[in-house]
């Protein structure tokens, strides 16, 4: 099996473990609206900066191509939480757990995540030195563009 597939693998599940610990840590469901008090200081933590250290991490551990990968933890996270607390976690058994948990609430949420762990992963690449110049002395050569080997 490719090694770039198992790095991806193992970033996307540190990722997600990341992102998953961070809800825990801060006691928030971000899918839950309350109304006005929904929105607190834990819950923007949780929205923007878990989310930009998954993608970090993310990043930090795939490479080339982490930006595009960072945004899959938040997104199965927020989904995963999403069906676990429509299916399992209705705590009033004869509502239904949609209107408490509203598309048109949880749908912005989820694109604030995945952005904020776009942008993590982003800052990550640059981070580890993806985009860097190639060192002519010590025979590095640029991954980012296609060069042609010559023997």
């Amino acid at each position: 099996m490719n090694s770039r597939y198992i790095k991806g693998f193992i970033a996307v599940l540190v990722g997600m473990a990341i992102n998953y610990l961070g809800d825990k840590a801060l006691g928030v469901n971000i899918e839950i609206f309350t109304g006005i008090s929904t929105f607190t200081f834990a819950w923007m933590i949780d929205i923007f900066l878990v989310p930009f250290i998954a993608g970090l991490a993310v990043s930090w551990i795939f490479g080339l191509g982490g930006k595009w990968l960072a945004c899959l933890p938040p997104l199965f996270v927020r989904c995963i939480s999403f069906v676990y607390l429509t299916y399992f976690d209705n705590s009033s058994t004869d509502t239904d757990l949609f209107f408490q948990v509203p598309l048109a609430y949880w749908g912005p949420c989820l694109i604030l995540v995945v952005e904020a762990a776009n942008f993590g992963g982003i800052i990550g690449e640059v981070w580890k030195g993806v985009y860097r110049r190639p060192n002519k002395e010590n025979g590095e050569i640029n991954m980012t563009t296609p060069t042609k080997i010559t023997t």
